[in-house]
């Protein structure tokens, strides 16, 4: 075995499933017999695990403060208007039903233990198995989703009167701009200030990689004058879609040969499953993906170790957005004045079978708020794309469970298995 100073620790007797073939993954996934772990109790053990709550406190208490702040200027200026002020509802460290990727990138840390050649002065450092180092490029990786997030509330003003020009420069949308551009460059320089602190070029240069695909995620494809995103037109006669496990070996974006290079666009877009993919993958699947390869690297592993971890981090994260894709349409009604993502993966997976549909989608050119979202909601809900979906989200928890199985078994391989079998049930 390749990895060394692991503790092997058979607890958690609710584990459920052992290594085995991929038809066997996709069925012991697939079926429920027994109730799967309750997901807030999961997420806290997970956290007890590692010390998350010590590793992220300097973080969430500077967002915090930074957000009570951001909040209470936007009540009084902007009436609660502008979409910064609901940006803390999507932290996942200020939410205990997101899940976090910081710790997710401490559960690997812990999973994998380091190697022999770990500096000395930074295993010193380190504590409930996990180094310093690592602690901190989890930190790290929170902090650059959470930069995201807020750029994604900066508003485009060019539907106000002169493109915004008339606007002054303490205007109520334009003070919401300049919080969101700020804040999240704040964020972003405290991010890489810390990756330089570690002293590790491949390292700074993985990390790099993953803020240019985060970027490149808000350009693809076609989008209205808010930058929302639209699906690509379905192309005619393709239709990929299968409920082997394995064929996801062939959702290669160019990433599984070299994931510092950008990811390949060209000639995905229009098909359900692979449109999908790409556009999670560029928008937080790579981030975590690269920060598991990261700490594997900070850790002393080779090569090969390090690009499972990219792999198991990379198909975590798209079964944790399939999930998420499929909140919205397991209740027959729309609450009114919902809206959810369109490019969610039961639309795309519902326009690849009725390409009219894509009409409606049309509609939102200018803005998405011109589409029907009930009607949208209603005809996705009745459709094939949500049992679609459920089969995406299993045929990425079943490889990314594969991958933990080629690990010694530890507590925090437990708790990763036992996120996987929770976020089922959400």
């Amino acid at each position: 075995m390749f990895l060394k100073n692991h503790s092997i620790v058979p607890t958690y007797e609710h584990r459920r499933y052992n290594s085995s073939t991929s038809g066997q993954f996709q069925a012991k996934l697939a079926i429920k017999n027994v109730p799967g772990p309750d997901w807030n109790r999961t997420i806290r053990d997970a956290e007890n695990l590692v010390g998350y709550e010590s590793s992220f406190r300097s973080l969430r208490e500077f967002l915090g403060n930074e957000n009570a702040v951001i909040g209470l200027k936007l009540q009084e200026r902007i009436s609660c208007m502008h979409p910064l002020f609901n940006v803390s509802k999507n932290i996942p460290y200020l939410d205990d039903k997101l899940l976090a990727w910081g710790l997710l990138v401490l559960l690997v840390s812990k999973a994998t233990a380091h190697g022999s050649d770990v500096q000395i002065a930074d295993h010193k450092r380190g504590n409930a198995g996990v180094l310093q180092s690592q602690r901190t490029l989890a930190q790290v990786t929170e902090t650059v989703r959470t930069s995201q997030l807020v750029h994604q509330a900066i508003q485009n003003l060019q539907s106000c009167g002169n493109a915004g020009n008339d606007l002054s420069g303490d205007s109520d949308m334009v003070y919401g701009n300049k919080i969101a551009l700020l804040g999240g460059d704040c964020l972003l320089a405290r991010a890489f200030q810390q990756v330089s602190t570690l002293r590790n070029q491949e390292l700074i240069l993985l990390m790099s990689s993953a803020l240019r695909d985060l970027t490149e995620s808000n350009f693809i494809g076609d989008r209205d004058d808010q930058n929302n995103p639209l699906p690509g037109k379905p192309l005619s006669g393709v239709n990929v879609y299968t409920e082997d496990v394995d064929s996801l070996d062939e959702l290669n974006f160019g990433d599984l040969d070299d994931n510092i290079a950008p990811l390949q666009v060209q000639g995905n877009l229009g098909s359900a499953e692979r449109e999908w993919s790409l556009r999670n993958l560029l928008a937080g699947g790579s981030l975590l993906g690269k920060g598991c390869q990261g700490t594997i690297m900070l850790a002393g592993h080779q090569e090969h170790l390090q690009r499972r971890g990219y792999l198991f981090g990379r198909h975590l994260a798209l079964a944790w957005q399939a999930s998420l894709d499929l909140q919205p349409f397991l209740g027959t009604r729309l609450l009114e004045g919902a809206k959810f993502s369109l490019v969610s993966a039961p639309i795309l997976f519902h326009l690849e079978r009725e390409e009219t549909l894509y009409e409606e989608i049309e509609k939102g050119i200018q803005s998405v708020d011109n589409i029907n979202y009930a009607k949208v909601h209603r005809i996705v809900a009745q459709g094939p794309g949500v049992e679609k979906t459920k089969v995406l989200q299993r045929k990425h928890s079943a490889l990314a469970t594969r991958i933990l199985h080629e690990l010694p078994l530890t507590d925090a391989r437990v708790a990763l298995e036992n996120i996987l079998l929770a976020m089922q049930e959400l």
